[in-house]
């Protein structure tokens, strides 16, 4: 029985498993963005975030648990230099799972798995949005108010001097 195992195994045992997520985690580091099966992506977000998250704080100790994870200093180098700094303000959540489709010789589901703070495409709309949006009110057509008042006047006074 497997009661209150929770994670997925992926159909490997566990030094296998871990050497796999490990390079993942460092090939998404570093590439900022990987195509994978959708288990094992759920599976490397479950490992990548703890990982992540420790490169908010820059210390020694924190350098060598997450080598002690990785194994490749590369990685590590870029995840204490670029990547702390994009994500010093987000409380979690960073990686997004976007599906692909199936592949084709083994019809497996793919999707990307990426660091949230990277995806240009998706920062550009959004402050397009941001810039676009600009805070509006709803008239009406009827003609009433001040304005309608102050364009009205002006008008009467034409109308009257061209009849004079």
């Amino acid at each position: 029985m497997r009661h209150n195992k929770k994670f997925n195994h992926l159909s490997r045992k566990k030094a296998h498993r871990d050497a796999m997520l490990s390079n993942m985690t460092a090939s998404l580091i570093l590439h900022k963005r990987i195509i994978t099966t959708v288990p094992k992506a759920k599976a490397l977000r479950v490992y990548a975030e703890p990982i992540i998250n420790r490169a908010k704080n820059d210390d020694t100790h924190s350098r060598r648990i997450v080598f002690s994870h990785l194994q490749n200093k590369e990685a590590v180098k870029e995840l204490f230099q670029n990547v702390s700094q994009k994500i010093a303000d987000r409380p979690g959540g960073y990686t997004r799972i976007l599906k692909l489709g199936n592949r084709l010789g083994d019809n497996a589901s793919m999707c990307f798995i990426e660091l949230v703070d990277y995806n240009e495409a998706m920062l550009e709309a959004k402050q397009q949005e941001a810039g676009a949006k600009k805070k509006t009110t709803r008239r009406s057509r009827r003609s009433s108010g001040k304005k309608a008042a102050e364009a009205a006047a002006p008008a009467a006074d034409e109308t009257t001097q061209v009849a004079e």
